[in-house]
């Protein structure tokens, strides 16, 4: 892991294998938490962590630099949140012809998986869900849909995601929730925030 200084106040950690930046996130969290780090803002990506409005960013290199994340099954409560998902996407046989398998394989493998919020971004309130096996990565659509409706489950790479607004979009679609993800009033306002535990459960 590198740390870079980012304009006046902010950090860049750069990790080498993606799975580390989970381990930071939720070390950062904790620590800032317990009144050891002073961050206005934590934001996870997918293979670094932006620490914004940091007061001293020299000394807190210096004590960053000195960490070592705790095991992420040792850190505090994770958030579980269970989607209830209809599949019908109409990309399912594309995924399901790419996998080689059946469609209904799909569902299970995409119902079986326990997938993890990495980190948000593209739009307000969406979630980059990791989980599959590199293996189940799928590519997205040579060109993106004008329109995809709020609720669509949707893959790419080796993510799954759920549109939380209707937006363009180039993920394949294999299904659709009408649960509310992002809602400005609401405290968080996005539903799916990183570390949270989702599974995707057929409604």
């Amino acid at each position: 892991m590198r740390i870079r200084p980012v304009g006046r106040h902010a950090l860049l950690l750069d990790c080498d294998d993606p799975g580390q930046v989970e381990a930071w996130r939720a070390e950062l969290w904790r620590r800032r938490d317990d009144g050891e780090l002073t961050a206005a803002e934590i934001v996870p990506a997918a293979a670094t962590v932006l620490l914004d409005g940091v007061p001293d960013p020299v000394a807190t290199a210096a004590r960053i630099a000195g960490w070592t994340p705790r095991p992420t099954t040792t850190t505090a409560a994770v958030r579980h949140v269970e989607v209830p998902v209809v599949y019908d996407g109409e990309d399912l046989p594309a995924v399901a012809r790419h996998w080689e398998v059946d469609v209904p394989e799909v569902v299970r493998r995409l119902t079986d998986t326990p997938f993890r919020v990495a980190f948000c971004g593209f739009a307000p309130g969406f979630a980059y869900l990791t989980g599959l096996p590199e293996r189940w990565a799928v590519p997205r659509l040579p060109s993106p849909r004008p329109r995809v409706p709020a609720g669509s489950v949707a893959l790419a790479g080796p993510y799954a995601g759920i549109y939380p607004t209707t937006s363009p979009g180039g993920w394949l679609l294999v299904g659709r929730t009408g649960a509310t993800l992002f809602d400005v009033h609401a405290d968080p306002p996005a539903t799916l925030t990183p570390g949270t535990r989702v599974r995707l459960a057929p409604a």
